[in-house]
């Protein structure tokens, strides 16, 4: 079970990758996806990773896995965003211009790559940033499974958001000119590494202690915190407008409905 929900999971990257290099589709059109993972997000790290995290270590150690998750996915989201920006004129302090690292420039039809996507950098990173927030996500999932604790609502949440990252990051290769071939086995290889995940959450993690589950919880919980407000909630409303309040609320339904099941 915990290979299937695993290979599941992880499927969202290759199909993204796949969408990605074949396909451009309307800008508004991947801020309505981003924004409906976002949702989806939110009950997850809700009722499937804080609260089972504080059920089993108590408030303190759940507070500190989420805030050591959070800091944890920060800097590094920083150092990505740096590095997908790697020789362009600094932004200013008061204009956005959305997260390099989640160029939708470079996935959206009648738009123009930027000069991060057209060098690769910004899918490179956004590749980074898939492992760094889908690990601690896919082990919170396997420990779910291997104490039968259900982890629909976590599938879900997990599967909506790798979808729109390997979407974007694999149109990001795509403009620098990387191979189909090429692309999909780097991407190919993210999902492996997650299902691995998912199986060491499934065996090893799910026998020990309460309270050393309770950290990677927390973790994963942060971490997404930590993407949505970072990248996937000022990314959508950047690229969607207003209209991306509905499809969150759509995201978070869904996922609370699957929680329940």
């Amino acid at each position: 079970m915990s290979l299937l929900f695993g290979v599941v999971t992880s499927s969202a990257l290759i199909l993204g990758a796949f969408i990605g290099v074949r396909f451009e589709l309307p800008k508004r059109l991947l801020a309505i996806i981003l924004s409906f993972a976002a949702g989806a997000l939110i009950t997850a790290l809700s009722f499937e990773l804080f609260e089972d995290a504080f059920q089993r270590g108590g408030i303190w150690l759940a507070a500190i896995g989420l805030f050591v998750g959070a800091v944890v996915f920060t800097v590094l989201s920083a150092l990505l965003d740096r590095w997908a920006q790697a020789g362009q004129n600094p932004v200013p302090a008061d204009e956005h211009r959305g997260s390099a690292k989640l160029d939708t420039d470079a996935a959206a039809a009648g738009r123009a790559p930027s000069p991060a996507s057209t060098r690769g950098a910004a899918g490179l990173a956004l590749l980074a940033a898939a492992t760094l927030d889908g690990v601690p996500e896919n082990l919170a999932l396997g420990v779910s499974l291997g104490e039968g604790t259900g982890g629909l609502a976590l599938l879900a949440a997990i599967f909506v958001s790798n979808l729109p990252e390997a979407l974007v990051g694999a149109a990001s290769m795509r403009s620098q000119g990387m191979s189909t071939p090429a692309i999909v086995r780097l991407w190919g290889l993210c999902s492996a590494v997650l299902v691995i995940a998912v199986i060491i959450g499934a065996g090893p993690l799910s026998g020990s202690d309460p309270k050393t589950i309770s950290l990677p919880l927390a973790f994963a919980a942060g971490a997404v915190i930590a993407a949505l407000a970072d990248t996937l909630m000022p990314e959508a409303f950047e690229h969607g407008g207003p209209a991306v309040a509905l499809s969150t609320a759509a995201g978070f339904v869904l996922s609370f409905v699957l929680s329940l099941a």
